[in-house]
């Protein structure tokens, strides 16, 4: 039977951190795993600095979505012009992921629900519902929401955007 090929596989290129980035991430989110760990040989590129039998690459699934994390030495960093978004059904699903993510190291907490995380990756840990509110024929229920989004100086509280939405 032939693997399904997922088309389109988020890259994330660490310095050295990508098997320890890959198992904070995989600890965090159900359905998850790490499914292939790949090592620097003899041959590799010069950019990098490693040295044969560090990790190269990393793939892992966050609930069932594919990435590949890749150890390519300190040439770029992240930023936030990339950002994975966690739709969350509930506040406790909110608390949740926003407390796993925020854990350990040099984390920043950004306005509406963002977040930098100890690796430098920037999350944005919101209510499934937002798009929905925000996206709202009603402009009145829309610039209620957002008024009240963007007041939250960090996490996102589910209940002041429904009654903000409610009127």
């Amino acid at each position: 039977m032939k693997h399904k090929i997922q088309k389109i596989t988020p890259n994330l290129w660490f310095n050295t951190e990508a098997e320890e980035a890959a198992n904070f991430y995989t600890s965090i989110f159900k359905n998850s795993a790490i499914s292939k760990i790949t090592r620097y040989g003899n041959e590799r590129h010069e950019l990098s600095g490693m040295t044969e039998g560090k990790v190269m690459t990393v793939k892992f699934q966050l609930d069932g979505q594919e990435f590949t994390a890749l150890n390519g030495g300190p040439k770029f960093r992240f930023n936030e012009a990339i950002s994975f978004i966690v739709n969350c059904e509930n506040q406790e699903e909110i608390d949740y992921y926003w407390e796993k993510l925020f854990e350990g190291g040099d984390v920043k907490a950004q306005a509406c629900g963002w977040l930098k995380d100890q690796f430098g990756v920037s999350w944005q840990i919101v209510p499934a519902e937002l798009s929905e509110m925000i996206s709202s024929h009603d402009s009145e229920k829309t610039e209620r929401v957002m008024k009240a989004l963007l007041q939250m100086e960090k996490k996102i509280d589910l209940n002041t955007l429904k009654k903000a939405f409610e009127g």
